[in-house]
């Protein structure tokens, strides 16, 4: 009759903490529990533990005839055949109610320890299933909670990346004005140095024939703070527009007011353009090559200016 110990090596159970199984319980079926109960534990553990219980308390030994007889759980009705059954059902269970009996547990028949051994072969299988599935289920949970919090991730990513766009937006938008508004204040001051040179003409020909000489005509007003561009001193401004009238067209750029004459006059070179000086008509000045080292800021360049390109 094979023992229990070989039992639970045919089950697959491991040698070392099936014989601790064994030599710490009474039966087959306490053997499994007890290694169900202490298969995450460390073998070393369980090993010293063992050790400590047998050099702290022997079990207690068969008294003369007690095979005989039976000790019965007054709590649930189990039988066992020894005290050491009854005390490892005890500490696994919380029972405390025990009693002889004078009723004798007959030993198992070789088909009913097979059936027994099936049962409890069937019951791993069943348990490892259970545990199959539970972790089935833990892993789409972590999947889950995973996906979440990536797509909350992207989330955020896209309302960053959607601020950020409306702020490029927003200042394109801006740009765009005040580049309308530098354009129309540049085209008022050329109509009005337009209008300026007229009446000048035009009194130089009313001296000559003896005629009073016209009103002079009214400079366009500065924009108002209510505008769209503030009144600040200069040097707050760290960029200056310029409107470029050169032999092939009008050209709209800004430049920070370090930017030296001589920059300037190299990147419309780079489009192609010979430059030898800059003009404004209003002040009337001209800025030549000598001039070309001053910066706009030191040239009065700021916030705008136009200049004619010869």
């Amino acid at each position: 009759m094979p023992s229990d110990l070989d039992q639970l090596l045919d089950m697959g159970f491991d040698k070392e903490r099936a014989t601790l199984a064994s030599k710490a319980t009474g039966s087959l079926q306490d053997a499994i529990d007890w290694l169900e109960k202490n298969q995450d534990t460390p073998i070393d553990e369980l090993q010293a533990a063992q050790a400590s219980s047998a050099a702290n308390e022997e079990p207690p030994e068969l008294k003369p005839g007690e095979e005989a007889r039976s000790l019965v759980c007054e709590d649930c009705g189990k039988r066992f055949r020894s005290t050491a059954q009854a005390e490892f059902h005890a500490s696994k269970s919380g029972h405390e109610n025990f009693a002889e009996s004078t009723e004798e547990i007959k030993p198992l028949t070789e088909e009913e320890k097979k059936q027994k051994l099936e049962e409890l072969r069937e019951k791993l299988a069943a348990k490892k299933a259970t545990q199959a599935e539970q972790d089935k289920i833990d892993r789409k949970k972590n999947e889950q909670i995973r996906m979440k919090a990536t797509k909350e991730s992207q989330d955020i990513k896209e309302e960053l990346a959607k601020k950020e766009q409306l702020k490029e937006m927003q200042k394109k938008k801006r740009e765009k004005e005040e580049e309308a508004q530098a354009k129309k204040r540049v085209l008022e001051k050329l109509e009005a140095d337009k209008q300026e040179r007229k009446r000048k003409a035009e009194a130089e020909k009313a001296a000559r024939e003896g005629r009073a000489a016209p009103p002079p005509v009214a400079q366009p007003a500065a924009p108002t703070s209510s505008g769209p561009t503030t009144s600040k001193p200069a040097s707050a401004y760290t960029e200056t527009r310029l409107a470029l009238q050169t032999p092939t067209g009008r050209v709209m750029k800004s430049f920070p007011v370090e930017t030296t004459l001589f920059e300037v006059a190299h990147t419309l070179e780079e489009q192609g353009l010979t430059v030898e000086s800059f003009s404004t008509t209003f002040p009337k000045k001209i800025y030549d090559r000598t001039d070309f080292g001053m910066t706009l800021k030191e040239a009065g360049m700021i916030p705008s200016a136009a200049l004619i390109v010869k």
